[in-house]
């Protein structure tokens, strides 16, 4: 009797359950990660690994991997770029195809006629230690079809992490019991030894690979003992190297049987008084809705926003509900409104930005060959 196929849709209870727990709420380095994903979606170990391979197989999860706190290995920046229309859809191919250091790439539009409206396309950008994020962007100019591009680089993190599945079913106004902490990014130097285990750290899982204790294979590959690979990590732990475990659903594009995961998202702009940028951004990052949330210096041109956050779901106006309650949280809590607006996203396509020194020594050769 041929062997039935387990369901793949994120809608699926069972994977749902699963879903819950591996999307975002495996933090730090594991040394047996599918196992810990199991006990926390009380789900049987076996079970877990069939459906997380199934989902990576067709699609459904577009990747699983360890994720890094990568504002701590590199310098980064949003880079919101000036395009002329009729070259906007080149340069997203060119940024997306060809550099390896862009990693999200959309083309976003606003509801209202301001000046930051010409900044169609945004991306996000790493560059390891010892190279300029200015310089990169400069030389992308040459490349590409954009005319400028401005920087914006994260003074504080409040939020960062994914968990699609779970927030289907916040409701506007769910935030955390205490303000969200700022992380401020520091980049820290590692090691030949030390970039090695990171290289391995953070590649995708192949289906594969998913098994128990995973990592065993790629302390082999990296030539080292398993319990060296493991230290080597926790290292990366202690130093605030790491970010979570995570199984990131595609949720740009519909999954084969038609199924979105997500269908609007929108970057939330917020302008508040100079110096209230760290109580602002703890308030606003608290809000279960939000997948990030940055304090940026963003200047003239977009009213001097100071915070940003990302908020996904597969209806809009629930969205802007759930910008509404943030934006009536902040009056309560005293931080006044000088300014908002929301930039929606529109294509846009999503990888790991690179950050090894070695490959951008590489590609940047070529470029400039």
């Amino acid at each position: 009797m041929p062997q039935s196929i387990p369901p793949t849709e994120h809608t699926d209870l069972l994977n749902a359950a699963i879903l819950a727990i591996s999307e975002d709420q495996i933090f730090g380095f594991q040394e047996d990660p599918f196992s810990v994903i199991a006990q926390r979606s009380g789900q049987p170990l076996e079970l877990v690994l069939e459906r997380l391979r199934a989902m990576l197989e067709v699609g459904t999860i577009r990747r699983i991997r360890q994720t890094l706190v990568a504002n701590n290995l590199a310098d980064g920046a949003l880079v919101a770029w000036c395009v002329p229309e009729e070259k906007l859809t080149a340069t997203f191919d060119f940024l997306f195809q060809k550099d390896p250091f862009s990693g999200h790439v959309v083309i976003r539009s606003t509801d209202e006629n301001i000046p930051g409206a010409k900044y169609r396309l945004w991306t996000t950008l790493k560059v390891p230690a010892g190279f300029s994020l200015q310089e990169h962007c400069e030389l992308l100019l040459k490349k590409t079809g954009a005319t400028s591009f401005l920087l914006l680089p994260a003074k504080g993190i409040f939020t960062l992490g994914v968990g699609h599945v779970r927030r289907k079913k916040c409701e506007p106004g769910d935030r955390s019991p205490t303000p969200a902490t700022m992380m401020v990014p520091s980049v820290v130097h590692l090691s030949e030894l030390e970039w090695k285990v990171l290289t391995l750290l953070k590649r995708d899982f192949l289906p594969e690979e998913i098994s128990p204790f995973p990592w065993r294979r790629r302390a082999q590959e990296a030539g080292v003992l398993e319990e060296e690979f493991y230290a080597v990590a926790r290292s990366f732990e202690e130093r605030k190297l790491l970010g979570r475990f995570s199984t990131f659903l595609e949720h740009v594009k519909p999954s084969a049987a038609g199924i979105r995961v997500t269908r609007f998202n929108g970057l939330f702009h917020w302008a508040v008084p100079p110096g209230m940028e760290v109580e602002a951004g703890a308030q606003i990052g608290r809000h279960d809705i939000l997948t990030h949330c940055y304090w940026r210096e963003a200047g003239p041109d977009f009213h001097h926003v100071n915070i940003m956050g990302v908020a996904h779901g597969t209806d809009r106006a629930r969205l802007m509900e759930h910008k509404a309650a943030i934006d009536e949280h902040l009056a309560y809590c005293g931080i006044p409104l000088l300014y908002t607006n929301v930039f929606w996203g529109g294509r846009s396509e999503i990888k790991p930005s690179e950050i090894s020194p070695q490959i951008y020594q590489q590609w940047r050769g070529t470029l400039l060959d």
